[in-house]
């Protein structure tokens, strides 16, 4: 019998790695979609392996979130994404409401935080102890929920490379924490794709090891109060400690997901039936996206591996852009 699953997209995520993994396309009216085409590539090729009974499709808020109000500086040092990568987001949002995948996104929260909250609903609701939950997604943030019932389908290069998480996965990255730690070994190396500061001066293996011998910052912080820390522990370390001890739980703050967005997620909203013929049809056809409607009749099965898309195509453009 079939596992029940639930995927939950991280829009933002993919569609910023599809944009910056495959060459400009364009529709017959001269719209650059290759965001699109990449986000739908790897939607499809999540459904092809998943078979997900439900579906749930994630973005960020365009407006500053709670963090920005926590932490003015907040992923101030990431470059801005083009205005042509922007512009493919209501596209996508459009193409999933007409084939019937329920979108989420709320003011104030990023994409993680409102996956955070549904992984968290489903996760702990007794009466679906059978259903799995997998996050699609292009960053890391979200292996802070990875457990017994979630794992994360992340995308390591391009937008073929996938590997899929689950605790094993998530300790062998990070030297043994298991991940409601991973916002604790943030609080202390920090972020730097989103400017957190965590303390100064600690790195990756420090942070791991402080991580795994205080279990949490709070447990390290304690001990480092009420002087319980090895002699053997660098003097250098525990200056730098007492000196960052606000930034590292500001950082700690700024790391952990949000579980308690008011998204008004319902798991029947986002049951999942093969879109329409007709609609599919349509709406592929508006973009150029030709060979992705045998797909979707076939509930995300690949067509064909020698059907190319019917986009136009400008000159950058070279080789097989079909990736399974």
């Amino acid at each position: 019998m079939d596992k029940k699953r639930l995927v939950i997209f991280d829009g933002n995520a993919l569609i910023h790695r599809a944009y910056h993994a495959l060459p400009p396309l364009t529709t017959p009216k001269g719209e650059l979609v290759n965001a699109i085409y990449g986000f739908l590539l790897v939607f499809l090729r999540a459904i092809k392996e998943f078979k997900p009974k439900f579906i749930a499709v994630t973005f960020d808020f365009p407006a500053p979130s709670f963090r920005h109000q926590k932490y003015e500086q907040y992923k101030a040092t990431r470059k801005k994404a083009p205005d042509d990568l922007y512009s493919q987001i209501p596209g996508t949002k459009e193409i999933l409401e007409k084939i019937g995948a329920k979108v989420f996104e709320k003011q104030g929260y990023e994409a993680d935080d409102i996956i955070a909250t549904i992984a968290r609903n489903v996760s702990q609701d007794k009466g679906l102890k059978d259903l799995e939950t997998i996050i699609v997604s292009g960053d890391l943030d979200t292996l802070q929920l990875v457990d017994g019932k979630t794992k994360v389908y992340a995308l390591r290069k391009g937008v073929k490379d996938i590997i899929l998480y689950d605790k094993k996965a998530v300790q062998e990255k990070y030297g043994g924490l298991v991940p409601k730690q991973l916002a604790d070994f943030k609080a202390l190396r920090g972020d730097p794709s989103d400017n957190i500061p965590g303390v100064f001066g600690i790195g990756e293996k420090t942070a791991i090891a402080l991580v795994k011998e205080f279990d949490s910052i709070e447990k390290l912080y304690s001990a480092l109060e009420e002087n319980r820390l090895p002699k053997s522990m660098n003097e250098n370390l525990k200056k730098r400690l007492k000196e960052y001890k606000e930034k590292s739980f500001l950082s700690k703050d700024l790391a952990q997901l949000e579980y308690n967005v008011p998204v008004g997620f319902s798991l029947e909203r986002c049951r999942w039936e093969t879109p329409d013929k007709e609609i599919t049809s349509q709406v592929m056809g508006d973009y150029g996206f030709n060979s992705l409607i045998g797909r979707f009749e076939k509930d995300g099965s690949p067509v064909d591996r020698e059907k190319k898309p019917k986009l136009k195509k400008v000159k950058e453009i070279k080789g097989n852009l079909q990736l399974w």
